[in-house]
């Protein structure tokens, strides 16, 4: 488990992080959403005791990091692929972590199997592409067998088949009792690797709550509506008080405040054909941009 206790950390006058507190569970795959300048970073470097806070406090499993008589055993953590010596092969490199931590050669072999690089292990770390040093990242994360992992960015690089794969290797690990916190701006992979979310912006905390809830709690369920009489079916179910929005598409719209069943009753007693009637729940994207739309520290203009 990770607590978070009104922690704060301050550079000069400017709070990276700030009055934040939140519990990361073990069980479950933790979400840790923000824009670029969140304090998401700084966040995940605090909990590994690689920064001190300014105020507050932040312990896992009961503890400061550094306080854990075998720390890598307690926190597994990829904060950046590529801390890696170039020169080093990926077994070589395991090896020495493993050295520094009194890990058998057994296991190396074991989580080199695991990220599926046995037949790259004896090439030099600099030669691999970007997926494959994530693949060494989370190797390294997972040689200690930690009850907790901490992964910024564990996708980025990776093709189809690893993003598939890593996303069942942290269920997996949840399932097992483990703590998980996933730092990712890949949405579409989040919702549906993730159980509960943590969003930060501008270094506070913005949300704190399961996934589910969280895209519920994000706008009304709309239900899209497809008919060769859409102008005349948008009037009778305005009257029926439905918000109505457009789709951009000829005879579709969505439809706000009527279930499809009460569309469907509209329609028939009006005599009204119907080719589709489809609700539609919102999205983990359209909720995080909806909650950090005045968090976004970075923002490109848009094309002239």
């Amino acid at each position: 488990m990770i607590e978070a206790k009104s922690l704060t950390k301050r550079y000069g006058d400017k709070a990276a992080v700030e009055d934040l507190t939140f519990t990361v569970r073990p069980g479950v795959v933790t979400g840790f959403l923000g824009p670029n300048g969140a304090g998401k970073s700084t966040t995940m470097r605090l909990i590994m005791g690689m920064d001190a806070p300014t105020s507050g406090t932040v312990t896992v499993n009961g503890r400061h990091f550094s306080q854990h008589a075998r720390p890598l055993k307690t926190v597994g953590a990829l904060l950046e692929a590529r801390a890696i010596h170039p020169g080093r092969s990926a077994r070589g490199h395991l090896l020495a972590q493993a050295a520094t931590a009194g890990i058998g050669r057994q296991r190396v072999d074991e989580v080199l199997g695991v990220v599926g690089l046995e037949e790259a292990a004896g090439r030099r770390a600099g030669r691999f592409s970007l997926g494959m040093g994530q693949r060494l990242g989370i190797a390294s994360a997972l040689l200690a067998d930690p009850e907790i992992l901490i992964l910024d960015e564990p996708v980025n690089g990776l093709d189809p088949d690893g993003i598939r794969w890593i996303r069942f290797l942290l269920r997996e690990l949840a399932a097992e009792g483990r703590t998980v916190l996933l730092s990712s701006h890949l949405m579409s992979e989040m919702a549906v690797t993730a159980d509960h979310v943590i969003v930060m912006g501008r270094g506070r905390l913005l949300r704190d709550q399961s996934m589910a809830s969280f895209i519920a709690d994000a706008g009304a369920e709309r239900v899209r509506v497809r008919s060769p009489e859409a102008d005349s079916l948008r009037e009778l179910l305005a009257r029926e008080g439905a918000i109505v929005h457009e789709a951009g598409e000829p005879g579709v719209f969505a439809v706000e405040g009527l279930t499809s069943d009460d569309i469907g009753t509209v329609a028939r007693k009006a005599d009204v054909t119907l080719y589709e009637l489809a609700p539609q729940t919102g999205s983990l994207e359209e909720a995080y941009m909806a909650l950090t739309e005045d968090s976004v520290e970075y923002r490109a203009k848009e094309a002239a």
